[in-house]
């Protein structure tokens, strides 16, 4: 390799160091702590913000609003707790681990009553979409929760701070969960109350590990104990929580994961896999109970043979590795029974049926307009013969028609438009070119093709010719 390539490798490469290199930008130790340990009490001021700010939230969930759940983000103080807590572990100062557990058990206690108290008051006891949406985590809180969290700890210890903890505050959204929780001890719905509950611990958790690595990175002292007996078991005791908080995490994102992957997969199965010519698929739900992965799907148009269906969708479902998934079908919705019960469900079947409605409107008018192109052509015959008399004083007979020419050997074919002429005295190639031009203009069709005395066609002057002769032969005969 050439030598100033290299050189030009080695001097990106120190550039690149120099742009990632956080330590010019750090604050003392001291100064960063100070900072987060200040953030973590929950006293006074701070728990009436972060009531309101609940409040707030709980309106704006109400209300399905994502500006208004934007707003109380900002406004909450939640991440003080929670980023105290990985520099409590990460410097080994456990007094203020305990405080910063007691701080926030008390946001969590005050904000689902602060929550609950609003919901029970309030007129509107439906869950909004924004609502529903903070029920059920996916990977994606987790990931957004660790890179929250690191990006919080480094901001926190940088002195070019910035604007990024009201980001961070927003980007976690611990905010809706609590609030959720709080609606879900309102009416009474634990689905509401423990999912929310496990999302917040989620992020919780995964911004209290990107924080407590961060400040391990850094390289931040730890504090010395003078018991060391006492310290000893402090530090094992929290390791444990903290280690077994850890591990439940992991294996319930794991979960995720493979729910996740699983209902993607099944998703993209009822996509392509289910596509019939006179049924569509009217709804469809994927979902994992007691650890049995399930489809649902409700088909509707013309009704499918139930037992062939569901094996011949089983050996699908094998093949794109959804074995052992149990496949609901159902079917049987048609015009004339639309037996639904879901607003969400009767809505798609009326759109599905305006589109088939259109679908079958456009094939009506398309066959209609065939037929009439069709038989106009042929029809035109008998108006035109006076003309063609004249024109052509040769031509007994004429017949017009339109046809379908196919290639036997290859699968193409053409529509042709065909004039069979009775000329017994023969037309000149001159007559015929004109006849093919006047019939083209004539009846407006392109590609008019002449065919001269065809061989046996039933003629109508041939008719009446035999017709005559039979009669004469008859009177002989008499």
């Amino acid at each position: 390799m050439n030598t100033k390539v290299i050189d030009s490798i080695k001097r990106f490469v120190v550039d690149a160091k120099a742009y990632l290199n956080v330590a010019s930008d750090m604050e003392p130790q001291a100064e960063a702590e100070q900072s987060i340990r200040s953030g973590v009490s929950f006293k006074g001021s701070q728990l009436l913000v972060l009531i309101f700010a609940i409040f707030i939230a709980s309106l704006g969930l109400n209300t399905d609003s994502i500006p208004v759940i934007i707003g109380a983000m900002l406004i909450s103080p939640l991440m003080g707790p929670i980023i105290g807590m990985g520099l409590a572990i990460g410097i080994q100062d456990y007094e203020l681990l305990k405080r910063g557990l007691k701080n926030i058990v008390m946001a969590v206690i005050g904000s689902l009553a602060a929550s609950a108290v609003y919901f029970l008051i309030s007129p509107q006891y439906e869950g909004a979409s924004q609502l529903l949406a903070r029920t059920s985590p996916s990977i994606y809180d987790v990931f957004i929760a660790l890179f929250g969290g690191a990006a919080g700890i480094v901001s926190i210890a940088c002195k070019n701070k910035g604007q990024v903890m009201p980001g961070v505050a927003i980007a976690t959204s611990l905010m809706p969960p609590l609030c959720t929780a709080g609606y879900g001890i309102a009416t009474w719905q634990g689905t509401f109350f423990f999912g929310a509950l496990y999302l917040f611990f989620t992020n919780m958790i995964f911004i209290f590990v990107a924080s407590w690595i961060g400040v391990k990175l850094m390289g931040y002292k730890k504090v010395v104990y003078q018991d060391a007996k006492r310290y000893s078991k402090v530090k094992a005791i929290v390791y444990f929580i903290v280690v077994s908080a850890l591990g439940v995490s992991a294996y319930l994102t794991v979960l995720m994961i493979g729910k996740n992957i699983f209902i993607s997969k099944a998703q993209e199965f009822v996509a392509k896999e289910m596509i019939f010519p006179n049924t569509q698929v009217l709804s469809h739900s994927e979902y994992v109970e007691k650890g049995k992965r399930h489809i649902d799907v409700t088909l509707i148009g013309a009704a499918l043979p139930k037992d062939s269906l569901q094996l011949a969708m089983m050996n699908r479902l094998d093949s794109v590795g959804l074995g052992g998934t149990v496949l609901t079908i159902k079917q049987g919705f048609s015009l004339t029974q639309p037996q639904i019960d879901d607003e969400q469900s009767y809505q798609k079947f009326y759109a599905l049926m305006q589109s088939q409605i259109a679908e079958r409107q456009d094939e009506i008018d398309s066959l209609k307009y065939v037929i009439h192109r069709a038989t106009a052509f042929s029809s035109e015959s008998g108006r035109i013969v006076p003309e063609v008399k004249v024109l052509f004083p040769g031509i007994r007979d004429i017949a017009l028609s339109q046809m379908v020419a196919s290639s036997v050997g290859a699968a193409s074919s053409d529509t042709v438009s065909m004039v069979f002429v009775n000329a017994p005295a023969g037309l000149s190639k001159q007559d015929r070119a004109k006849l093919a031009e006047f019939v083209s203009v004539r009846l407006n069709h392109k590609n008019v093709h002449v065919t001269l005395n065809p061989a046996g066609f039933p003629w109508p002057s041939a008719k009446k010719a035999a017709a005559t002769e039979r009669k004469s032969i008859n009177k002989g005969g008499k």
